[in-house]
């Protein structure tokens, strides 16, 4: 409380103080914590939940407000988060009682939506205790932990409109409800195996097989037989199997069709996790959080704990730990690792409704797990990753989203619809940007609906009609035809600006900054596909100060799935015709002779072979000429695959730089004089006719991956040198692998740049819709390339 509401008053001097609150304050314990301390300190009032917050009326002596308020701002904790407080005088009452008072629907700004939280540690202890009443009752919760935005039909956060609605509470949890001395004193998820929801094993067609601890028990049976169990989570269906089973996890991704792509691996303990994968202190954090996400971790070298097609040829194991009572109580069991992946089949969005899972995973799993809470909006796993012992979210799923982010900006209301894959929504109003959870590739009918009713949720939940809808410049992208044949004029934004933008809020950075935005590829203004971008954002503009050498992608986007065409048009633009003699390259060697003339042809003539300056493509292209990916069955397996190797390479090579060259570049890729004010160009070519030399001279594999990631490092130190901007962003799918990043980070430090990267918002397409959002909140940026 500022000093000036208590100068010259007297203890006996009586006040009532509107306190509105503004943060993490719902579904947290905050108005219980707000109850305990007004009556502690003998002041009468209430405290309610609001649209957009928590409202406070307290009223008593002077220095009890005072004391009430400093203890508010020491006592409260995590999760729970007070942004703002607006405090101001209102006329006394004479009340001596305070209640927690019904909610209103009162809004002036967006709410905070707090995501699904792992249980606590009191909940597990008394899970796990023979003489408490909810002994092994998989759906304990208290105000600290539980589902939230996976409930949540509407705000304010009360239980009428959640999901929980629909389990009337019995006495004894009713009591806890009301009673202030109470964990659970407005709990809104409270519940007891006598009131709440319960678990049921079904067969594969649905008839009911157990219930309660039997179906438990059965569960687990199947899974020691390696049978496929699909079972109902906090947002959504997981398939598990035995990841000790090496005919198990096969027979999964048969069901699945899913080739190569790595599964992701559930574990009892962070002792169990620690077997298998070396862990920091930071992923031991990230692993125990209440976010509780998949963290990608490197896996030990010799551990021989978990069948080899669980992540194959990849030096990373993706882990997490038990984030519901019901994962306690299932692999406390088991006590062997499983894998847990996303119940869906093929890119269709994750199942999150028993009686829809019959049918969308019939096939792929033996019986369900399922139970009866409804789940009002779907969401799949987070993913994150450790990169310069700093947390950085690659999927932007369960114990994360929603994401509120304060902005610089006072954005009117705008919707933002992201990319077309790795889909996600956002949502802005004021200062305020709201990152929703990843949907998918829009590709498919399935995800196609859960983007529109992930659109609607947004709206809906933050009782925002916006004003402007922002979305791509890609036509085909359909997202971007969503904004188009809405209502509202829709806001075409940069793609990779938009990737810069979404930077700077993650990182609450002004400009000047150089955004060095690498990825797979994306409209650029030139009607070119653009990937390995420099673009200045200053002085309220923003401007393509340097770009990668373009090379040529024959067959477009079927390039994007065979990293050996993209490796012959990298070849072809070093060594010209002569690439289709070098036959003993692997990329080449993929090819019939016929097949090598066609893409030649198409090469030199330009035909179904557009040009792009993408680093993701320059990845693809290098992992095609070690030998380790020609196909790609997943976005980003090659890159994946060419970091693993640098990963576990015994040595280190000096690197061929990439120079720059000052001239601009014609739509063949020639160069011509420079002009005044173009942009410099990266021209990658002598490293890449270093590592096919290399490569033929026998320099092991490894050591190459490494020093082609290193000399791209470099690049960024000196395009950040001749450009003169000392805050340099790392943006971009490409900044989701660890060892470009950190290179990068380490080498522009010891430049004297000050180099930021990606945290709370995905680098790759998953993070978009926030730069689109900033964006419209100052109708963008001027643009010049």
């Amino acid at each position: 409380m500022s000093q000036q509401m208590v100068a010259g008053a007297t203890d006996e001097a009586r006040q009532r103080l509107l306190v509105d609150v503004y943060g993490t304050v719902q579904g947290v314990g905050f108005r219980p914590l707000v109850h305990r301390l007004a009556v502690s300190e003998g002041l009468g009032g209430l405290v309610r939940n609001t649209g957009d917050g928590v409202a406070i009326e307290v009223e008593g002596s002077v220095f009890a407000l005072q004391r009430f308020l400093s203890r508010l701002e020491a006592e409260i904790a995590p999760p729970a988060l007070m942004r703002e407080q607006r405090i101001r005088p209102v006329p006394a009452q004479g009340e001596e009682d305070f209640v927690i008072a019904p909610s209103t629907l009162d809004t002036s700004r967006l709410p905070t939506v707090l995501p699904d939280l792992a249980v606590c540690p009191a909940c597990l202890a008394e899970m796990s205790d023979p003489q408490d009443r909810r002994y092994r009752y998989p759906f304990i919760t208290c105000v600290h932990c539980g589902p939230r935005y996976s409930i949540l039909e509407a705000t304010p956060y009360d239980r009428v409109r959640t999901t929980m609605r629909h389990f009337a509470m019995c006495a004894a949890c009713q009591a806890e409800y009301d009673d202030p001395g109470s964990r659970r004193f407005h709990a809104q998820t409270n519940a007891c195996p006598a009131c709440g929801p319960r678990i049921k094993l079904w067969d594969g067609v649905g008839r009911e097989q157990a219930a309660d601890e039997d179906a438990l028990n059965a569960a687990a049976d199947a899974l020691r037989q390696g049978l496929v169990v699909a079972l109902k989570g906090i947002g959504g269906f997981q398939l598990l199997v035995d990841a000790r089973s090496e005919a198990a996890v096969r027979r999964l991704r048969e069901r699945k069709r899913r080739h190569s792509k790595p599964f992701a691996l559930m574990v009892p303990t962070v002792d169990d996790a620690a077997a298998l994968a070396s862990i920091s202190m930071a992923e031991r954090a990230l692993l125990c959080s209440a976010a509780a996400p998949i963290v990608l971790l490197r896996a030990r070298a010799l551990q021989a704990l978990v069948a080899p097609s669980v992540a194959p040829a990849n030096a990373w194991l993706g882990i997490l730990l038990p984030c519901t009572p019901l994962h306690h109580l299932l692999m406390g069991q088991l006590g062997f690792p499983v894998v847990a992946t996303s119940g869906n089949r093929g890119s269709e969005p994750i199942v999150a409704d028993e009686r829809t899972a019959l049918d969308a995973l019939r096939g792929l799993a033996d019986v369900f797990l399922v139970h009866d809470r409804v789940i009002a909006h779907p969401v799949d796993d987070s993913v994150v990753r450790v990169i310069s012992e700093a947390p950085t979210v690659l999927r932007h799923a369960r114990g994360y989203a929603p994401q509120s982010l304060d902005d610089s900006y006072d954005a009117a209301p705008c919707l933002a619809l992201g990319a077309h894959e790795k889909s996600a929504v956002a949502i802005a109003a004021g200062p305020r940007i709201v990152l929703g959870p990843y949907i998918g590739n829009l590709e498919g009918a399935g995800t196609r609906a859960a983007f529109a009713r992930a659109t609607d949720a947004m709206r809906a939940l933050y009782h925002v009609r916006p004003n402007t809808v922002a979305c791509d410049t890609h036509p085909d992208y359909y997202s971007t035809q969503c904004a188009e044949r809405g209502p509202v004029q829709p806001q075409h934004v940069p793609h990779h600006l938009a990737h810069v933008l979404a930077g700077m809020v993650d990182n609450a950075l002004e400009g000047p900054v150089l955004g060095v935005v690498w990825d797979g590829g994306g409209n650029g203004a030139d009607r070119t596909v653009w990937g390995g971008e420099f673009l200045a954002v200053e002085d309220g503009g923003c401007r393509r100060v340097a770009h990668f050498w373009p090379f040529r992608l024959p067959g477009g986007e079927a390039a994007v799935r065979e990293p050996r065409r993209t490796a012959l048009g990298v070849l072809h633009a070093v060594f010209g015709e002569a690439a289709l003699s070098m036959a003993d390259l692997p990329p080449l060697a993929a090819f019939s002779l016929q097949e090598r003339r066609i893409l030649a042809t198409m090469l030199a003539r330009g035909v179904n072979a557009p040009l792009t300056t993408s680093v993701g493509r320059l990845f693809d292209a290098a992992a095609a000429i070690l030998g380790l990916c020609q196909r790609a069955s997943f976005d980003g397996e090659a890159a994946i695959a060419l970091e693993s190797a640098a990963d576990r390479a015994a040595s280190d090579l000096d690197p061929v730089m990439p120079l720059l060259v000052a001239a601009t570049q014609s739509r063949s890729g020639g160069a011509s004089a420079r002009t005044r004010g173009s942009p410099l160009v990266i021209d990658w070519r002598p490293t890449f006719a270093w590592l096919v030399h290399a490569r033929c001279d026998g320099i092991a594999m490894g050591a190459l991956a490494r020093a082609f990631h290193d000399a791209l490092a470099q690049s960024i130190v000196a395009v950040a040198a001749r450009i003169g901007i000392r805050q340099v962003l790392l943006t971009g799918g490409c900044f989701q692998n660890a060892r470009l990043t950190e290179r990068a980070i380490t080498q522009l430090r010891a430049a004297g740049s000050e180099p930021y990267w990606h945290h709370r918002v995905p680098p790759n397409d998953g993070g978009l819709a926030v730069g689109q959002a900033a964006f419209a909140a100052t109708l963008g940026p001027e643009e010049t390339t």
